[in-house]
């Protein structure tokens, strides 16, 4: 029978389910990672919350907690005890009927026995001992007595070996000799194992001989000894959990089990054995149980066994200790204690987070920290320029970002065919969409508009576009830290994979100003920093543009503060706050070579401070450049209209453009 296969019950939910959503699980990954966290904290943080239509680990372990509220408010520990002072006070009432109607008994051998019921001590245990010897005269009340010892035994065992209780339920003789032969053959059995002596065969002769003691049915010692002993850990809290008196009361009764107190010599060493070989379980803990239903030591310790189940749950679903991973939760406890369900929720963000791990969106670096992977960026761009393109075109009735560029040199990219595209078709690809479609249907056309794909041109006249944004420690502060990179981040990707041609940089400028890569700024911390180096940053978006002397430069600036340090001729940087005049002129004089490399600049301003919207507008009148005053929801749709708005306008870049999409939304400050 321990060899044929075991089968259990379809538990993996909806077959039919789709599969996890990993571009939900990238955007909110990549807002965190953005807002400070590294990739690996931020994909816990997403697993803790759990997406649109799946429940996080913080919704399970709240379950958690309420299951285990549930049931230490709801029982208590005196159930056994209950239960057998109800036999004795039975017993000994049927006891005193019996007296009493019994005329053939001598006088004084009727006073001497009712004198004994009436002096019964007051303690439950005391009395039953008391009565040991007594000479009942009722069948009813020697029934009930011998009922408490039959009930004794019986919880003792269900304690170590559960469903005993009812398995024990009329036990002859024959059954309890069998049952103290089974005890004995156990220890003899864990203390071999103990020391290191016993073998398969052991197991396999004892298992021959007792196997129906044990319906779970184990193949090995160790399976064995795991179910002991997390049994017998459970019983052990469990009286831990009692008062001093009712563990005083328990023990004295345990002594009447079964009339023998060779069970409770075997029990106790069974105990020894257990705890000696799993010492790592939980022996010394306690519960306050403070609820109405009483529970018998049998049914108690299966609840101080949930309660166990509970914990280890609790822990593992925190994820908080070292070396973590969702493969740790044990989804056959997280079912039998919450439900099919949570284990189905459970076994869903193990596949999310393998597949993250697997889909190449997290890459481990030399340091052996996660970190967002190119791919991961180029899909969390993808998704931001979604966002940006539909609130433009929702404001606006424009289309999404991909006409960008209609008329122009093929960029080398291509997409489905649109209704009002003027591009050309590109007809290799078309072609090949067509044999693939009719391949999976040959009666089909040999050519649908859906296998036509167009070619994506980009303007001819490249740009030099600058960046600049601030990352002063106010940024962070005020909550525009994270609107600042998603816009980088949605600008990068535009020209990256839109217009190729064009040049970006992104500089970031606190107390000192630096070029940086979007990886790195998408990753870079928030820093208490004091300073605000516009001069710096102009610097080197100047020295970007002069790099580039046929392209159109287009400086975009994003700040939420006036300028509070510029760098020395000797490159020491200065700081001063308020702004120091010489600061406001190194940044000034910068400005305006960029306004003579011919520059269309527009500035981006954060916040309603009075001064640093005159200090802005001022800025802006002298380079002719433009004030865009978004919200910050709204911060990426200005910056990447502002960029698409300077390849449409006049001069070199031919007419019309985005200009007039901030036109009635009251973002323009100055023009």
């Amino acid at each position: 029978m321990r060899n044929r296969t075991r089968f259990k019950r379809y538990d993996g939910g909806d077959p039919l389910a789709p599969p996890v959503d990993l571009a939900e699980a990238l955007d909110a990954i990549g807002e965190d990672v953005m807002a400070g966290y590294s990739p690996e904290r931020a994909m816990r943080e997403f697993l803790r919350r759990g997406g649109r239509d799946q429940s996080g680990l913080d919704d399970l372990a709240r379950r958690v907690a309420e299951r285990r509220r549930e049931l230490t408010q709801r029982h208590n520990l005196d159930g056994t005890l209950q239960e057998v002072k109800e036999l004795l006070d039975r017993a000994v009432l049927e006891e005193r009927k019996q007296l009493a109607r019994d005329a053939m008994m001598d006088d004084g051998d009727r006073a001497l026995r009712e004198m004994q019921l009436e002096n019964l001590p007051p303690s439950t245990a005391a009395a039953v001992s008391e009565l040991a010897s007594y000479d009942w005269q009722s069948r009813e009340a020697r029934e009930d007595y011998e009922r408490i010892k039959d009930l004794l035994g019986r919880e003792l065992l269900d304690q170590r070996f559960a469903g005993m209780k009812q398995a024990m339920e009329n036990a002859t003789d024959e059954d309890r000799a069998a049952v103290n032969e089974m005890l004995g053959d156990l220890n003899e059995l864990l203390e071999k194992h103990r020391l290191g002596e016993d073998t398969q065969d052991d197991f396999d002769e004892f298992m021959a001989k007792h196997g129906d003691f044990f319906p779970e049915n184990p193949q090995n010692i160790d399976e064995l000894l795991e179910s002991l002993a997390q049994r017998s850990a459970a019983a052990q809290r469990m009286l831990n959990s009692m008062s001093p008196e009712q563990r005083q009361e328990l023990m004295e009764l345990s002594a009447q089990a079964f009339g023998s107190p060779a069970l409770m010599d075997q029990l106790g060493r069974l105990d020894d054995n257990l705890q000696a070989l799993r010492p790592d379980l939980d022996w010394g803990g306690s519960e306050q149980m403070s609820g109405e239903e009483g529970l018998g030591l049998g049914d108690g310790t299966g609840v101080f066994q949930d309660l166990a189940d509970l914990d280890q749950l609790a822990e593992q679903l925190s994820q908080s200790y070292g070396g973590a991973r969702m493969d740790d939760l044990d989804l056959d406890r997280l079912a039998r204690q919450l439900g099919d369900q949570a284990a189905v929720d459970a076994r869903t963000l193990q596949r999310l987070e393998q597949a993250l791990r697997d889909s190449g969106y997290l890459q481990r670096g030399s340091d052996g920290q996660y970190r967002l992977s190119p791919k991961a960026m180029r899909q969390l761009g993808k998704a931001l320029l979604r966002d940006v393109a539909e609130r433009m075109s929702g404001r606006q009735g424009n289309r999404e970002l991909q006409r960008a560029g209609a008329a122009g040199d093929l960029s080398g990219a291509t997409r489905a065919w649109e209704f009002g595209d003027t591009e050309p078709w590109h007809v290799p690809r078309t072609m090949l969409n067509g044999v693939l479609r009719r391949a999976g249907d040959p009666t089909g056309p040999r050519l649908s508009i859906e296998d036509v794909e167009v070619q994506e041109t980009e303007a001819r006249t490249q740009a030099a576009v600058a960046l600049l944004v601030d990352t002063s420690f106010s940024m962070a502060m005020d909550g525009r830290w994270v609107p600042m990179k998603r816009t980088a981040l949605a600008l990068h990707t535009l020209i990256r994979s839109r217009f190729r041609g064009d040049d970006l940089q992104l500089i970031g400028f606190g107390r000192h100003a630096e070029v940086m890569e979007i990886e790195q700024l998408t990753a870079l911390d928030a820093k208490w920093d004091k300073g605000t180096n516009l001069h710096h940053a102009l610097l080197l978006a100047n020295r970007h543009f002069r790099k580039h002397p046929n392209a159109q430069p287009v400086l975009l600036i994003v700040t939420d503060g006036e300028p509070t340090s510029h760098l020395e001729p000797d490159g020491d940087v200065y700081f001063a706050y308020p702004p120091h005049p010489l600061t406001v002129a190194y940044a000034v004089r910068e400005l305006d070579n960029a306004g003579r490399l011919g520059a269309q600049t527009t500035f981006f301003r954060l916040g309603d401070d009075p001064g640093l919207g005159r200090f802005i507008d001022q800025m802006a009148e002298r380079v002719d450049g433009r004030v865009v005053a978004p919200e910050l929801d709204d911060l990426g749709a200005a910056v990447v209209g502002s960029y698409l708005g300077a390849r449409g306008r006049g001069g070199p870049w031919g007419g019309g453009g985005y200009g007039d999409w901030f036109g009635g939304r009251g973002f323009w400050v100055g023009d």
